[in-house]
C-alpha cells in the first residue's frame, strides 16, 4: 500500500514537527514568527492549524491528543520552569497540571481522562510519577518503590486504569530500577521484579502488555540486556531475547523495537522474531494495530511504515526535500512526523522540515 504526504505548515516560523495524532487531530510543535516554539493542533477535517500558546513561556510542545484534549509540556513565565498542560480544544483553554510541590512536571502519556508523567516533589527533593485527572484537575503522587525519597517515572497508561513505569528500589543504588504497575483505582504500586535479572525498565504499554528491558546475568559476571513482555493481569514474563533488547512499542500481541542497529518485530502468540527492513540502521518507534512506524538510516534518514502481517516495508516520502521522520501512527495506518521541504538551492538536500501527515492510499 502506498502513502500520500501532506504538509501541515507552520505557525509563522520556518519549521514544525508532528508528534501524535488521532482520527481528527494531529498535534506537535512549530516555530513561531517571534522566535518561540508553540504546541499546535491541526484539524484533519478542515485543514486548520491552531496555535495552542503556552503557560507564559516561549516554548511548548504537544505529546498526545485524545478527542477534544491535547496534553503536553510548556515553559512558564520567564521560561522559569517546565510544567505539563492539558488543552481543551473546544474551550481554547490551556490548564497547568502543576507539580508535586517542586518546580517541574512533564507529561508522558494521556488517554483522554488521565495524564501521567513525572514531577518534582517539594524542594525538588525527588522526582515521582504522577497521575492527573482531567475531570477534577487533581494530581496524585504515585510515589516510588523506595518510598518518599525514591525516584520514579511513568511511560504509559493501559485500559484506563494502569500506569506503568520504572522506579528506584529499597536499599538499591539510584541507577538500579524495577518496572512497576500502578493500579489507579486501588492506588497500589506493584513491583514487577526482574525475572531473575539485575534490573528492569518499562518502555511502553498497550492493553494488557507492558514491554521493556531487563538485565540477564551472564557467565563470568556482568549482565546482558534482553527485552521482555509483561502480562498485566497474570504477571507472566516473556523473554524477547537480546536482539530486541530495546522495545519501543506494543500493540495487541505484536512488539517492535531494535538492537541499536536492526529493527525487530516479535509475535507474542507464536514467539516469532522478524527483522524490520533490510538495510542500514532501522529504528521502529511506535506500533498501532499491524502498522509499525519509525526511521531508517541508510546513509540518509527516511520515515517508514511496516506491516507486521505481510512484512511489507514502505519508505515515506518527503515534501520536496530528501529526508523524513516518523513519530506516531493511528488506528487506520496514517502516520504523523516531519519531512523536508524543497531545498533552497541545488547544493542542499533539504529545506526546512515541516510537520507531515502520511495517509494510506489504494495505489
Amino acid at each position: 500500500m502506498g502513502y500520500t504526504v501532506q504538509d501541515l505548515g507552520t505557525l509563522g516560523g520556518a519549521t514544525s514537527r508532528a508528534t501524535a495524532l488521532d482520527a481528527r487531530t494531529v498535534v506537535g510543535e512549530s516555530a513561531t514568527a517571534d522566535g518561540g516554539t508553540h504546541a499546535f493542533a491541526y484539524d484533519r477535517g478542515s485543514g486548520h492549524l491552531s496555535d495552542l500558546g503556552s503557560l507564559g513561556g516561549t516554548s511548548s510542545t504537544a505529546v498526545a491528543v485524545h478527542g477534544r484534549y491535547v496534553a503536553g509540556d510548556s515553559t512558564t513565565a520567564g521560561d522559569a520552569a517546565t510544567h505539563g498542560f492539558v488543552d481543551d480544544l473546544r474551550r481554547h483553554a490551556m490548564t497547568d497540571v502543576g507539580t508535586l510541590g517542586g518546580s517541574t512536571s512533564t507529561i508522558a502519556a494521556f488517554d483522554g481522562t488521565t495524564a501521567v508523567g513525572t514531577a518534582s516533589t517539594a524542594g525538588d527533593a525527588a522526582a515521582h510519577a504522577f497521575a492527573y485527572a482531567v475531570g477534577t484537575r487533581t494530581m496524585t503522587d504515585l510515589g516510588s518503590l523506595a518510598g518518599p525519597d525514591g525516584a520514579s517515572t511513568t511511560v504509559g497508561l493501559a485500559d484506563g486504569r494502569y500506569a506503568v513505569g520504572s522506579s528506584s528500589v529499597p536499599g538499591g543504588p539510584a541507577h538500579v530500577t524495577h518496572g512497576f504497575v500502578e493500579d489507579l483505582d486501588t492506588h497500589t504500586m506493584t513491583d514487577i521484579g526482574t525475572n531473575g535479572g539485575t534490573y528492569s525498565t518499562i518502555t511502553a504499554v498497550s492493553g494488557r502488555t507492558a514491554v521493556g528491558t531487563y538485565g540477564v546475568p551472564v557467565a563470568g559476571g556482568g549482565t546482558k540486556a534482553h527485552g521482555f513482555a509483561y502480562d498485566l493481569p497474570t504477571g507472566a514474563w516473556t523473554d524477547l531475547g537480546d536482539r530486541l533488547f530495546l522495545p519501543t512499542g506494543v500493540s495487541g500481541r505484536q512488539v517492535v523495537g531494535w538492537d541499536g542497529e536492526a529493527g525487530w518485530a516479535y509475535d507474542l502468540r507464536t514467539g516469532t522474531l522478524s527483522e524490520v527492513g533490510s538495510r542500514g540502521v532501522t529504528q521502529p518507534l511506535a506500533i498501532r494495530g499491524r502498522v509499525a512506524v519509525g526511521d531508517e538510516f541508510a546513509a540518509d534518514s527516511f520515515a517508514f511504515a511496516y506491516r507486521t502481517g505481510s512484512a511489507s516495508f514502505t519508505l515515506l516520502g518527503s515534501l520536496g526535500g530528501l529526508n523524513s521522520a516518523a513519530a506516531a501512527v493511528d488506528a487506520h495506518g496514517a502516520v504523523a512526523g516531519s519531512a523536508a521541504t524543497a531545498p533552497p538551492d541545488p547544493y542542499t538536500a533539504n529545506g526546512p522540515f515541516h510537520a507531515a501527515l502520511w495517509s494510506p492510499s489504494a495505489s
